[in-house]
């Protein structure tokens, strides 16, 4: 909802969070207040804006009409280089004349709804969010003027209620005779008292992606960038910035992100005077654009949320904002297939042949979705060549893509394929035809990455072959899903032809060639599944889930690694928009031993799939294999879209662990994580337990809920559990009435018909007791005895709790049946 008060005064509110600014006596536009919801209808203006009697000494004095107020002591919408704010600026220009001042002031105001921002976004070829009914929902443009200059600024909010969130933008337009270049043009600023902030960013590399890392900032500049060309695995564009005290479920919380793909960058600085300055938007450092007549520059989407519900509650308006607003097509709302992809069971060593057999154990299995890896194109081997020749490999595929999917289909499974339409490689034809199409500066030797150059997407006749190649062979394969690969980051930033003035436009304009790429095939294809990847998640942002409903989270299928990735992806984005899959073990990554159950576990937790070779597995995995897929299908719904809550555990540490040095996790729970994913009705939840590293005679845990409706009466139990005899080694001999020699010929035998029965747990509760006192769980072997309900939970074991509403007829019958068998006794 907007409200405007007196003309001067913009209360920008959702359910529960209020927006607040206000245009000063000199057409200044002054930041007052976001956070919870408030009432400023009772003269608010007066309570909220900074008052001034006199002048900061020694502070810079813009004009002197106004030399009461502290420039560098104020809270601005938008802060600009000259008169005296030194913090950094949301804005920076160069004009004709080498000057960088620059004094937008307030010139007028348009209530708009969101559609209408929605197309200034499409004109400047960048994704944006936007509302399914009818695009009515509420924005608000701000139009500034430039004092000086023939310039004007818009500022753009839409509301989004449903979430909580406000998203903002800005526009430059040229509306004077001389070009002037944009060196600097920021998203969102945001202005805040405080003293102290705690900032949550997610930072690492390749396998190893979204760690979490909390800076306590009472001083100075922190900065969280990307410079690699694409949002990058280094430093995601998602931040959280809250009170040092902020919990999972309490405490002040707000969060910002990016609506796109290319170098970014978000900081947060404190001035001298308790305030802190929240930007994010295009890392200026690769920024040079020149703005002729006429020529307007937009920035890309930022994205704002608050909740005083910690950060959980950041959280769930992350994850409703991006199903709804973010991810569109037909794939918005639509479960996910069950995949099985080539990559780790066959590498570049693909045939016809190996293909099939693997497609055909992946339907007895009752997989959905075979997709081929690389390796299926040109003279592709290694990676070292082919990239950019986009016609099949015929010596492993004599039936091209066309006759493998059909036959793939045959099989009654979807098919899909892999691309890297963004490379090339020096040995390919493609390079060989068109030299200049990569982004090199062919003065200077090239960085290589993986073998690999980047072709220059700025070029339309780039853009305009990858189209073309790229239609071609998903219509050739029929596919029904696309894996999008991108393997390097940008070295050399340089697009050979191009004039020296424009050098500096490159990183930017790339990823517009990118989106307009990336928005024409998936309208020309609508029915296909495309999933980004980079490297695993190298590109895993805003904008490329406008154009891909899901992106391949992490190279690393390790599950313990992935228990730390997935979670950290989890802040900031809903689990309908990564994939994990069922690897090996030992793993190709990590060389870690896992159980499966425990792989099945973590996976499920994303958009689920398989990436071993079935091929190679004994019975007994194939059975439990199966299985796992029936128990996916029947939870996928839930498991892919429901709501999903962070419990606990060492992934999800509170500060607490910061200051103690490790001990709590440590010490007093080897949990790696806790997770539980709920149904919108709130009528079935799943819950995940994973642990890490066992600690003797640490024996009892419990499992506590979160989203489940306090007064529903839910059944809580686990999946059935079988133990291999002989995961107790030569223990055995304590109930064995004949020696059994440790992995000999009888231990061996007698496993393969002997089981030992797991834990059960089964309780009848309601909800306010499984959210507030949780469930004390089975005890857990701990060094001695092992009884008929005991829980092996050895290091990286998991467990998953199925948690359903049941009717109030089944506590009567359940008191009847006790209330009987006492009278028996």
């Amino acid at each position: 909802m907007i409200d405007i008060i007196n003309e001067n005064l913009f209360h920008l509110s959702t359910s529960a969070t209020s927006y607040v600014f206000t245009v000063g006596n000199n057409g200044e536009l002054l930041h007052l207040y976001y956070g919870k919801k408030i009432d400023v209808s009772a003269n608010g203006r007066n309570a909220l804006i900074q008052k001034w009697s006199h002048g900061n000494a020694c502070s810079v004095v813009s004009d002197d009409s106004r030399h009461m107020l502290c420039p560098d002591d104020e809270k601005w919408e938008m802060g600009f280089m000259g008169k005296g704010d030194l913090r950094s600026p949301a804005a920076e220009v160069i004009w004709k004349n080498g000057g960088t001042t620059a004094e937008f002031v307030f010139e007028n105001y348009e209530i708009t709804d969101i559609s209408e921002v929605c197309d200034a976004f499409k004109k400047a070829c960048l994704p944006h969010s936007y509302d399914e009914e009818g695009g009515k929902g509420e924005a608000l443009k701000i139009i500034l003027k430039e004092k000086t200059e023939r310039v004007k600024l818009i500022l753009y909010y839409c509301i989004y209620d449903d979430c909580d969130v406000i998203t903002r933008s800005s526009e430059l337009v040229n509306c004077g005779q001389a070009t002037f270049t944009v060196n600097n043009l920021s998203s969102l600023q945001l202005d805040l008292d405080a003293d102290v902030i705690k900032v949550t960013s997610f930072h690492g590399d390749w396998a190893r992606e979204m760690e979490k890392c909390d800076v306590l900032l009472t001083g100075g500049k922190f900065v969280n960038e990307s410079r690699g060309g694409n949002s990058s695995n280094h430093s995601n564009p998602f931040v959280m910035y809250s009170e040092p005290g902020a919990t999972e479920s309490a405490g002040e919380v707000y969060a910002t992100n990016l609506v796109y793909s290319g170098n970014h960058r978000e900081s947060a600085e404190f001035g001298g005077h308790a305030k802190c300055r929240i930007l994010t938007g295009i890392d200026p450092d690769f920024l040079s654009w020149p703005l002729k007549k006429g020529e307007s520059f937009m920035s890309p989407e930022g994205v704002l949320s608050f909740s005083d519900k910690g950060y959980g509650g950041i959280s769930q308006n992350e994850h409703k904002f991006v199903r709804e607003h973010i991810v569109r097509g037909e794939w918005k709302h639509k479960e996910r297939p069950i995949l099985l992809n080539s990559w780790e069971a066959a590498y570049f060593k693909i045939s016809e042949g190996k293909l099939l057999k693997l497609a055909k154990e992946a339907a007895d299995c009752g997989m959905e979705l075979f997709v081929m890896d690389d390796g299926w194109f040109g003279k592709r081997d290694d990676d070292k060549s082919s990239l950019g020749d986009w016609y099949d490999n015929k010596e492993k595929l004599p039936n091209g893509i066309k006759g493998l999917s059909e036959k793939i289909k045959a099989l009654g499974l979807m098919f899909g394929i892999w691309v890297e339409p963004e490379m090339v490689n020096a040995d390919s034809d493609l390079y060989m035809a068109h030299p200049d199409w990569a982004v090199k500066d062919p003065e200077r030797d090239h960085a290589e990455g993986r073998d690999q150059m980047i072709l220059d997407f700025s070029k339309s006749e780039v853009r305009e072959y990858i189209i073309s190649q790229m239609s071609d062979v998903f219509e050739r394969s029929n596919c029904d899903y696309v894996k999008w690969d991108m393997n390097r980051n940008f070295s050399d930033f340089f697009s050979q032809g191009g004039k020296a003035e424009d050098q500096g436009k490159l990183p930017h304009a790339y990823i517009l060639g990118l989106y307009e790429v990336m928005e024409t095939l998936t309208q020309k294809f609508p029915h296909i599944l495309f999933e980004g990847c980079a490297s695993g998640g190298n590109r895993f942002d805003l904008g490329i889930l406008s154009y891909f409903p899901q992106i391949w989270a992490s190279d690393d299928t390790d599950a313990v690694a992935r228990c730390t990735i997935q979670n950290g992806y989890s802040y900031g984005y809903p689990q309908s928009t990564w994939s994990a899959h069922i690897s090996a073990s030992p793993n190709h990554q990590t060389l870690r031993r896992t159980p499966l159950a425990t792989r099945f576990a973590v996976a499920s937790m994303g958009v689920f799939g398989y990436e071993l070779n079935l091929c190679d597995l004994p019975s007994e995995e194939i059975k439990e294999i199966k299985e796992e897929v029936e128990i996916y299908k029947k939870w996928r719904k839930i498991l892919q879209f429901g709501d999903f809550y962070r419990l606990g555990g060492r992934v999800t540490q509170e500060s607490f662990d910061r200051y103690s040095g490790g001990f709590l996790s440590a010490r007093l729970d080897t949990t790696l994580t806790r997770n539980i994913i709920v149904s919108k009705d709130k009528s079935e939840a799943m819950g995940y337990i994973v642990n890490a590293e066992i600690h003797p005679n640490y024996s009892h845990t419990s499992f506590r809920t979160a989203g489940l409706d306090d007064e529903k009466l839910y059944h809580f139990c686990n999946r059935e559990v079988k133990y291999d005899i002989r995961r107790m080694g030569d223990l055995v001999n304590m109930l064995s009435p004949i020696h059994i020699k440790q992995d000999g010929v009888i231990h061996n035998l007698v496993a393969r018909f002997k089981k030992l029965d797991g834990e059960t747990e089964d309780y009848v509760a309601r909800g306010s007791l499984l959210n507030n006192a949780g469930v004390n769980l089975t005890q857990t072997f701990a060094g001695s005895g092992f009884g008929e309900n005991t829980r092996l939970y050895a290091d990286f074991e998991a467990r998953m709790y199925e948690i359903c509403e049941i009717k109030e007829e089944f506590l009567k019958g359940s008191a009847d049946d006790q209330n009987n068998e006492e009278s028996r006794e």
